[in-house]
Parts: structure tokens; sequence; C-alpha cells
């Protein structure tokens, strides 16, 4: 980015974080990844070779260093959390309409979906959640093992336990808080079918997305006294 040349903290953080998918690399890190194909995994606008020039830039400013892992934030990059889930909450409450078809991915979705299983709450043994939605042509698969969860595009070959069928806008509102899934299920636009003790598992075992408390509280705002 080309320097603002003033001497002010603000403009100075516009510079270190105002380059298209800065924050958006950040905000994959604060979620849990650390690996380059999991950041190209979270942010799949971004092309390798810019993922890797902005991942070079952010740790030439000391928001990010390199690890075992892959990457990890560094106590600069840690302070960014507030900044974070307050532009989260910013966006919630203001910019946040109804989807555009073009910003729904299901392969995207799925990998929020995949984080956003409770390791607490995971099965003591291997269960394959299916999706189906019935805009999309294609089938996903979530693998849950004990002590990890993927994510297949193609079958698994292994049998499905419990089937979600869903649109991919509603799963979409569902997974960021717009709406609850529990209503969703009520009126029938989110099903889940299959073992029965896996389906009346599987929304405990969902932690949703991060960003859905901010979602849901300016979409139910607290009334003033």
């Amino acid at each position: 980015m080309r320097p603002y040349a003033q001497y002010c903290p603000i403009a100075k953080a516009a510079e270190v974080l105002g380059d298209r998918w800065s924050l958006l690399i950040v905000r994959e890190m604060v979620s849990g990844s650390h690996r380059f194909n999991e950041l190209a995994r979270g942010l799949p606008g971004i092309s390798r070779a810019l993922l890797s020039k902005r991942l070079q830039q952010l740790q030439r400013v000391g928001v990010i260093a390199s690890s075992k892992q892959g990457y990890e934030l560094t106590p600069a990059g840690e302070e960014l959390k507030p900044l974070i889930f307050g532009l989260a909450e910013w966006g919630a409450k203001w910019a946040f309409a109804e989807p555009m078809p073009e910003e729904l991915d299901p392969d995207l979705l799925l990998w929020w979906i995949h984080r956003g299983i409770d390791p607490d709450q995971r099965p003591d043994k291997r269960v394959v959640i299916e999706f189906e939605f019935s805009d999309h042509d294609h089938r996903f698969w979530l693998v849950v093992e004990p002590d990890d969860v993927s994510v297949c595009v193609t079958p698994p070959g292994i049998e499905t336990d419990v089937l979600v069928s869903s649109t991919l806008p509603t799963m979409y509102r569902v997974w960021l808080g717009r709406e609850e899934l529990y209503d969703a299920m009520r009126d029938d636009r989110v099903r889940l079918s299959g073992t029965p003790s896996m389906v009346r598992a599987l929304p405990r075992w969902l932690e949703f997305s991060p960003v859905a408390g901010y979602v849901r509280e300016a979409r139910d705002p607290v009334p003033t006294q």
C-alpha cells in the first residue's frame, strides 16, 4: 500500500492492515488457521501468489511470524482480535443485509462448519455428516473423528450417519446467526435425517460462527429502558 504520509497512528495502522485481504488473513488466523493451505481454503477469492505476498507483508510488519504449524499471530497480531470482532459487531449492525448469490460458496461454508464442531462434543467414534443443498448440484461430507474433522467433496466411501438437507442461503443464515437452527428445522427449511441418536446430537456439536453472537444481537437488539 502507498503510504499516507501522515504522522498519525490511525494512518500507520491503515498502512499495515489496509491492503486487500490483509484483515481477512488475520480473521482466518484468529479462527484457528495456521497453514498456508488452510488460509487459502478459508479465502477462496485470493490467488496463492497474492496470499503469499500478503503473508510476507504481515510478517515484515510484525503481525504474524513463521512457526512449526506454519504461521502464528505475534503479540501485535493477538492484539488485533478486539479489532476483528469490533468490525464484526459493526458490520452485523450496519452492513449485513441478505446475502447476494455471488457471496454464497458451499465449499467455504463447509470449511467454516468443519471448524465449528465443538471438540468437547465430538462423538467417541467416527461419524459422517452429509450436506445436500437443493439449489446446488454438489454434495459435501464432514467426517467427524474424536480428534479431527475433515471436509470431503467426493463421497468418503463410508456410510452417512446424518443427512443435512437445506438450501445454501438458509444454511449460511443459520451458521452466521441470522436465524436459529431449531426455527429453520421447525419450518422444514433444514431437515436432519439418519441415525436417530446422531440426529439428536448434531445440533449440540455445532458452535456456529464466531461472529454469530454479534449477528444475533443486531437481529434482536435489546430494548432500551
